[in-house]
């Protein structure tokens, strides 16, 4: 068994990532205030060709040394928009008919392997403060909320890691 080298992976350009077919979902990310953070969903959105991101309230924007350190130059190949609040965020995906869901845990959330995206439906996904995570005005505006199951003492994820796990499930499911 041997590494392969950069030139190995067939990693598309820029210009080619901007032409892909990207899965129709978009990140929201609610008050993030680590940039390492908003950088790490960067590089796992442009990995999984996310659509776009949703930078919202003192969630920082590229161009952004921090960002950059963990998205490695994702922040310049994933589309980004940015909201001063994250209710004006979400509503307009629901204006553009997205289903909007909170990554949250809440009464009656669906556990992350129960959530089944239906092909071509277009979602969004709000993921919250590493502290408080979504504004409960938030979750209030949303269709509903995916948790992600936990065992152990611990009662959440770190926010980039739960992105991770959670843009990682839906894109296997809509890629089906």
């Amino acid at each position: 068994m041997r590494k392969l080298k950069i030139n190995e992976l067939n990693r598309l350009s820029k210009e080619d990532y901007q032409k892909a077919e990207k899965i129709p979902l978009v990140v929201v990310l609610d008050n993030i205030r680590s940039c390492n953070n908003i950088g790490s969903v960067f590089r796992t959105s442009d990995a999984l060709l996310v659509e776009k991101i949703y930078l919202c309230g003192i969630t920082a924007t590229p161009p952004n040394k921090e960002i950059h350190k963990t998205a490695l130059d994702a922040e310049k190949s994933v589309n980004w928009e940015y909201f001063e609040k994250t209710e004006d965020a979400v509503k307009k995906l629901q204006q553009e008919g997205y289903k909007v869901y909170a990554v949250e845990q809440v009464e009656n959330s669906i556990p992350l392997p129960d959530f089944q995206p239906f092909a071509n439906e277009k979602l969004a996904l709000v993921f919250g403060n590493e502290v408080k995570g979504v504004q409960q005005k938030v979750v209030h505006l949303c269709k509903g909320a995916i948790e992600i199951p936990q065992f152990g003492t611990k009662h959440s994820f770190n926010v980039s890691v739960s992105a991770g796990i959670v843009l990682w499930d839906i894109f296997q499911k809509l890629k089906k």
